[in-house]
């Protein structure tokens, strides 16, 4: 490697430190344009209906702002108040369990009762999950200021890219080389399109686990049946997590009713949730976006151990974005141009070969025919004598 090459090479680790080192930072960014992308796409849906673009601009954003303080009057409130009261009952619910323990060990053989636990041998193998829950609780409080300054960060990100996106996508291009950025310009509408895709089929599948939970839980009689389907719907954004998180606050607070709902809660959101897996993201994604399970499910795993929960959040439109990057470039542009390449070379040679064979056979042929010619001559010298 002569100089030059040292010199990239040691820029090029240089510049793969630092971007590893603000990752955080990029993911926000990243967040920012594909919620600048959602929205800058809904603001052409009404400019279609004849609504000027500022306006346009103006209402998407709107649209927006309302159902975020929507979902957080809906959810945060309700859940406050079932909590409360789950913090006064959850005692009175372990001494009713404790009672029907001690029932339960005066009717059963004796060989039976030293496999039946004691509410106190529970509580003390609970107690280090317990103890770990709060802690998850005390620093998940203590980093809310540092959660609502990224959400303030992504919102103010978001309000720049769709002011003016023509601006901030010709600087994304220029970093291109000038005979590249045509290119460029076409994957950024392939993007773009692809990630309208997943908005609306994560939307239409959200709403479709929210309606499912929110009928299931109103059949149960389930407090707060509404705010609860609302959060198994926005969980169903995290796929294959959300769905197993959404249901702890339901099992928790059906709790406060009876012994039995929080089973019955379980089944139901097992339901839901098999039915979600199988019917309604592979139909809705199929159509908007196609991704593989398996690719959904590695990606999963990629972005939640190199990026953390941001990752995880982000993890489908990362991958959308990714795989028509890496299906652009790598896929069309190097690996089938290679294989253009090879076979032209392989064509070339072919050719050049039989422009050897045929001119050797051709200074074959000459000189075979010079004899014949000279023969000819020797033969026309004796007529003449």
């Amino acid at each position: 490697m002569n100089l030059g090459q040292w010199i990239g090479l040691i820029a090029l680790t240089i510049s793969l430190y630092i971007l590893w080192q603000i990752k955080e930072v990029i993911l926000l960014i990243f967040a920012a344009v594909v919620l600048a992308t959602t929205l800058n796409r809904l603001a052409r849906r009404l400019q279609s209906l004849g609504i000027k673009r500022g306006f346009a601009k103006f209402l998407a954003i709107t649209i927006f702002f309302i159902g975020v303080i929507g979902f957080f009057w809906l959810i945060v409130p309700s859940f406050i108040v079932q909590f409360q009261e789950l913090s006064y009952q959850f005692p009175k619910s372990l001494q009713r369990l404790n009672v029907w323990l001690l029932e339960l060990r005066g009717q059963l053989p004796s060989q039976v009762i030293p496999y039946i636990p004691d509410i106190n041998s529970l509580l003390n193998q609970a107690q280090p999950f317990i103890n770990r829950g709060l802690e998850s609780t005390f620093a998940l409080v203590s980093g809310s200021l540092e959660v609502i300054l990224k959400i303030l960060l992504v919102l103010v990100l978001t309000g720049m890219f769709i002011a003016d996106p023509l601006s901030y996508r010709k600087l994304f291009v220029r970093l291109f080389p000038s005979f590249y950025r045509r290119r460029v310009e076409g994957i950024l509408d392939e993007c773009e399109v692809s990630l309208e895709g997943w908005v609306t089929g994560a939307s239409i599948a959200m709403f479709l686990v929210g309606l499912l939970s929110v009928v299931g839980l109103s059949v149960l009689q389930v407090r707060s049946a509404l705010a609860l389907g609302v959060l198994a719907g926005f969980l169903n954004l995290i796929p294959n997590l959300g769905p197993t998180l959404s249901v702890f606050p339901a099992m928790a607070i059906a709790l406060l009713d009876s012994p039995w709902k929080p089973v019955a809660v379980l089944v139901l959101y097992f339901f839901i949730q098999q039915a979600e897996s199988n019917f309604i993201t592979p139909i809705v994604m199929a159509r908007q976006v196609s991704l593989l399970p398996a690719v959904t499910l590695i990606s999963q795993l990629f972005f939640v151990t190199f990026f953390g929960f941001l990752g995880l959040f982000l993890a489908l439109p990362l991958t959308v974005v990714a795989k028509i990057w890496m299906q652009e470039i790598v896929v069309k542009d190097v690996l089938d141009q290679w294989n253009i390449k090879l076979k032209t070379q392989a064509e070339c040679v072919i050719l050049a070969e039989n422009v050897e064979i045929n001119t050797s056979e051709d200074n074959t042929t000459i000189e075979n025919e010079q004899p014949v010619v000279e023969e000819n001559i020797e033969d026309k010298n004796v007529n003449i004598d």
